[in-house]
């Protein structure tokens, strides 16, 4: 009987590469190893006042229009309810804020909240500093909490009348922070901070490196320098990382994941975009996984010719197992090729359901996705044939901030 249960257990399908038996010699990868694997705990941020200043350019706000504060704020915690339905835990940055020191909240407002002081004599100056280190000191939390969002910035000058100052209030505001896909990648290793490509998102990451402290999760790395990498850029896919290089993620930031062997895998695909669409800023616009077999493209990439710009290839690095240095084993790879050659199955995603934001679905089990809700009928049918399910969510409001179901899901555990 012993030895037929031994038997069973070795001749067990395979899960993800790995067999039951070995599953079962070593504990569960905290981390994601696959973007198919059950989603279990995932890190998002409910748009708030901070959001306003960014509806009023919505070009400068990296936003494709306006939308309604309030609508897109419903749709969130709409969509939040809906994972929370789905066993996941859902944490918000505010939360988990509220939660953190007040040390370290003054601290990350200490950073952000600036006095203008140009106008100032030194003497002034120096005055004013001392004058807000003790403002920040009497902040209440959620004053602390709200000065992060909004970046504030007085503008001093002296006035002879009243109490001897005036000031002009600018705001700078972290508009695109509901976006929480972005800050960061979550690898099997654990999580990177990334460097942002856009200077008014590049502190959404001192934020969100907050938060991972607090939940007890300490970033492994985070991206320096020249190097740019953005998590819409980055899916894990089983035995192998898929990291895009192109208008958001630069290969300064991949080689510094590489050097730091933080990906997590020994096979890297680098996959290369040419075109630098902002619609397709990011890997994740068009292309993604459902399943180890299975997964989306819009049909502009999917049936491109090598001499047009939508024309997808990608580099692929490798080590051997044990080993930490990566080499460079293919290059210049059709990535449309590379994908069949694994057994996957691609779903084609027409350009109406791409403007959409079709594509920009996130997978919570295999062949289980959240999607943004009105897709065509065409669509529909072809993910119903491929055997997924799919919970639409109504989200016509937040799509206009350039980002949908993916994009603001940062997937912290799956098992």
């Amino acid at each position: 009987m012993k030895d037929l249960r031994n038997f069973l257990l070795i001749a067990c399908l395979q899960i993800g590469g790995m067999s039951v038996l070995a599953q079962a010699q070593q504990p569960a990868p905290s981390y994601p190893q696959s973007e198919w694997q059950v989603a279990d705990a995932i890190l998002m941020h409910t748009p708030g006042e901070e959001l306003f200043n960014g509806i009023l350019h919505p070009s400068a706000g990296l936003f494709e229009d306006y939308f309604s504060v309030e609508k897109a704020a419903e749709e969130h915690l709409g969509y939040i309810r809906m994972l929370r339905a789905n066993g996941i835990s859902v944490r918000t940055v505010k939360e988990v804020l509220d939660e953190a020191p007040l040390d370290s909240l003054r601290a990350l407002a200490s950073r952000v909240l600036t006095y203008d002081v140009s106008l100032l004599s030194d003497v002034e100056a120096n005055e004013s500093e001392a004058y807000r280190q003790e403002v920040l000191a009497k902040m209440s939390r959620a004053d602390l909490v709200r000065c992060i969002l909004l970046q504030p910035v007085v503008k001093l000058r002296r006035t002879p009348s009243n109490t001897g100052f005036e000031a002009e209030y600018v705001q700078r505001p972290l508009m695109n922070l509901y976006f929480t896909r972005d800050q960061s990648i979550t690898t099997p290793r654990g999580h990177i901070i990334c460097r942002m490509n856009s200077s008014q998102r590049a502190p959404e990451t001192d934020i969100i490196a907050l938060c991972y402290t607090q939940l007890g999760q300490r970033p492994l790395l985070r991206i320096s320098g020249e190097g740019r990498l953005e998590g819409g850029d980055y899916i894990p896919a089983g035995t192998l990382s898929l990291i895009g290089c192109g208008m958001r993620t630069n290969d300064e930031g991949v080689r510094q994941i590489m050097k730091a062997d933080a990906f997590g895998h020994d096979t890297i695909v680098i996959v290369r975009d040419h075109k630098l669409w902002q619609m397709q800023m990011h890997l994740d616009t068009y292309f993604n996984v459902i399943d180890k077999d299975l997964c989306t493209m819009v049909s502009s990439r999917l049936y491109a010719k090598p001499n047009e710009p939508e024309y997808v290839t990608c580099d692929i690095w490798t080590r051997k197992p044990g080993t930490k240095a990566y080499k460079q084993w293919k290059t210049n790879v059709p990535f449309v090729s590379f994908l069949k050659g694994r057994g996957m199955q691609i779903i084609p995603i027409d350009r109406d359901d791409e403007l959409h934001y079709a594509n920009n679905f996130l997978t919570i089990a295999p062949r289980h996705i959240m999607a943004v809700g009105g897709q065509s009928e065409t669509l529909q049918q072809r993910l119903a044939a491929a055997g997924v399910k799919v919970e639409w969510i109504p989200l016509e409001s937040l799509i206009d901030g350039y980002g949908a179901a993916h994009c603001m899901t940062q997937v912290l555990r799956r098992h």
